[in-house]
């Protein structure tokens, strides 16, 4: 594997932006040659090509283990043999497990392969012969590729800040659940979920409460002045805290620090309540 970058060096106190890594896949080194020269003057969001080269698809896939960043592979597909191409392709999916490359296949001899089949069975993102794929339009692949490689990996950054916020979060839920007694309201104001401690500590099993009116929970009459403070604060779309009475199904009464929280849809209306208590 080669590497060399068309961008000039910069004085030691200008830090560029690193340069898209582009992987140059071909048996033929005048390729290497020709595409490199096609793209010297390539720069796309501020920053220029970095060319990696391989002249085998063994040599391909060893590059792409070391060098996962590698946004774009032009690929030829007749190397030492006839479909080593589409091999590569193929193992970049599924051996490496790499969805954000972007592949360009490229052939001297088309005849040999179905531009169609190869775009439908393969996972690649264009096919060219060497023949029609003219300066203007290697710059113009190029770049289309580049955007959206960046698109892509945009989107995977946030879905792994996405997937980091959820397990904290879930962590979290975990350990409230451990400790404090949970219920869900829906806007019908019938129960739609307990947790197994307030269960466990009101002595209640799932199937009794769920569906049920939270006032199986409390035996009227309720405080006249609580009700209302709770009533007008979610309605007011804000959370209520207070102390509350809560009966087991014994009927022992049970003194508990509650919050309220009202879940909004998107248009700002309660579509749930979500009651967390703890006992005093």
């Amino acid at each position: 594997m080669i590497e060399d970058e068309v961008a000039p060096a910069k004085p030691a106190a200008t830090q560029a932006p690193s340069p898209w890594r582009v992987l140059i896949v071909d048996d033929d080194v005048d390729v290497h040659v020709v595409t490199k020269f096609s793209l010297s003057n390539a720069c796309f969001m501020g920053r220029r090509i970095s060319f990696l080269h391989a002249y085998s698809g063994e040599e391909a896939l060893s590059t792409l283990r070391a060098n996962p960043d590698v946004a774009l592979v032009l690929l030829d597909v007749i190397m030492e043999t006839s479909d080593a191409g589409l091999r590569v392709a193929r193992q970049i999916r599924d051996a490496l497990g790499n969805h954000l490359v972007r592949i360009v296949l490229r052939t001297g001899q088309p005849g040999q392969a179905l531009e169609h089949s190869i775009i439908l069975d393969y996972d690649i993102n264009d096919f060219w012969c060497k023949t029609d794929l003219t300066t203007r339009k290697l710059f113009t692949t190029v770049i289309s590729s580049l955007r959206a490689y960046a698109g892509l990996e945009a989107a995977e950054q946030r879905n792994r800040a996405l997937q980091s916020e959820l397990s904290q979060a879930r962590r979290l839920l975990a350990a409230v659940d451990q400790h404090a007694l949970i219920m869900t309201v829906n806007a019908a104001g019938k129960i739609a979920d307990v947790n197994d401690k307030l269960c466990a500590v009101l002595h209640f099993a799932p199937e009794q409460l769920l569906g049920q009116s939270p006032r199986i929970l409390h035996a009227a009459p309720f405080p006249e002045d609580q009700l209302a403070d709770a009533l007008q604060a979610l309605k007011d779309g804000e959370a209520w805290s207070d102390v509350v009475t809560a009966y087991t199904s014994e009927g022992q009464p049970l003194r508990l620090r509650t919050t309220i929280m009202p879940a909004l849809d998107a248009a700002g209306q309660a579509e749930a309540y979500v009651a967390v208590a703890s006992l005093i």
